[in-house]
Formats: C-alpha cells, sequence, structure tokens
C-alpha cells in the first residue's frame, strides 16, 4: 500500500477552515479523501483547564487529547479505519454520534494545533494555514458557538477576548511562517481551492499509474 499523503490545516478559530474543508472535500470521492478533526479530541469537560473567573478555556494544547489524537492519525497512515464519539462541547441538544474514519490516500488533518504539536506535525506532508481578519473571524466564531455549542453571545465574547485571542496571537500565529501555503479566507478562496484541488488530484492520478 501505498503511503498516504497527509496534509495539516489549522488557523485561528473563525478563520474559515471547516468551510474550506467541506469545498475540498466535495471534490473527490470518499474513498479517496479521510479528514480527521481536532474538534473531536478535546478531553472531557471535568478535565479542562479554567480561567481566573472560572471559565473552561478549550483553546489551551492541554485541552486536547493530543496523546489519542497522535494514535488514530497514526492508523489511519497505516491503513486502518478508526471510530471515534463525536464531541459536541456544552451543547445540551446535540446528540453525540459515533464517527468513522476510514483511511485514505489522502488524509486531512485539521485543528488549531495540528502544527503546534510536533507529533502531529511530523507527519505532514503539506502544512496548509487559513488566515482571516480579526473582525472576520469573531464573525464566524459567534455564528458558530452560538448555533452549535450552545453559548450565548456574552460566553463567546468574553472566550473571544481572554481564551481565543491571547492563544492565537501567541500559539498559532507564528506557525503561519513554518507552512507551506497560506491561503487568505476573508471573502472567498476558490482561486487557493483550485490549486489545491489540482495539485492533489495529480498526486491520484500518478499513485493510479
Amino acid at each position: 500500500m501505498n503511503k498516504p499523503f497527509t496534509i495539516g490545516i489549522t488557523g485561528g478559530s473563525g478563520s474559515g477552515k471547516t468551510f474550506f474543508l467541506q469545498g475540498l472535500s466535495s471534490c473527490f470521492k470518499p474513498h479517496e479523501i479521510c479528514l480527521i478533526s481536532q474538534d473531536n479530541y478535546y478531553k472531557p469537560r471535568d478535565q479542562q483547564p479554567v480561567d481566573e473567573n472560572g471559565i473552561k478555556n478549550f483553546d489551551l494544547p492541554v485541552s486536547i487529547d493530543r496523546e489519542e489524537f497522535q494514535h488514530d492519525l497514526l492508523k489511519l497512515k497505516s491503513g486502518q479505519n478508526v471510530i471515534k464519539k463525536e464531541y459536541t462541547f456544552n451543547n445540551p441538544m446535540a446528540e453525540s454520534k459515533l464517527l468513522e474514519f476510514k483511511s485514505a490516500p489522502i488524509i486531512i488533518v485539521e485543528g488549531l494545533f495540528v502544527q503546534y504539536f510536533d507529533e502531529i506535525s511530523n507527519e505532514l506532508d503539506l502544512r496548509v494555514f487559513i488566515e482571516a481578519k480579526d473582525h472576520v473571524k469573531l464573525g464566524r466564531r459567534i455564528k458558530r458557538d452560538q448555533v452549535e455549542r450552545g453559548y450565548d453571545i456574552d460566553d463567546v465574547l468574553y472566550r473571544y477576548q481572554y481564551h481565543v485571542m491571547p492563544v492565537y496571537e501567541r500559539l498559532i500565529e507564528p506557525l503561519k511562517h513554518d507552512a507551506d501555503l497560506v491561503i487568505p479566507n476573508n471573502s472567498k478562496f476558490e482561486r487557493a481551492l483550485d490549486v489545491l484541488v489540482g495539485y492533489l488530484k495529480s498526486r491520484l492520478a500518478d499513485v493510479a499509474n
């Protein structure tokens, strides 16, 4: 079996990583691509760190079960499938699903810390950084956290100011300078997506031949 080509996609919270990945995945058949997200590797809520005001902080590296994250990535790269329970954060209305990740020729690893964690970064063949202006990221974060994660607006704004931005500026933004590809995503990314899709399809064609 040929070794899968592994791509790591990171960027600040609200930079549009998920939307970009949806566009990328839609260009390939299910057996050609596998997407594994850091969002499903958060430690249980009772193990999350809290700040000085007693608010749980999900935006720190210690919030992630990095050992399990690495373990499952290595399984996928070795051709094995992975079963993982979906992480639903704070939303009591969300029913946790059982997710199956099937190994594929292209593996995409997505999340805040996929390039920050050395053991994950070392497994990547291509590092992609998605960036956006701060006000754009905040708007997207508000929409996501209110609808998908059950946080009210005051909670969203507090977390963005005291959790999200400090970690982004200190740990995430510097990774941009080590990325292979930086994609601005303030309004649209279609041309960058076309370039990446064309490159990946050419790799698939080389493998097939």
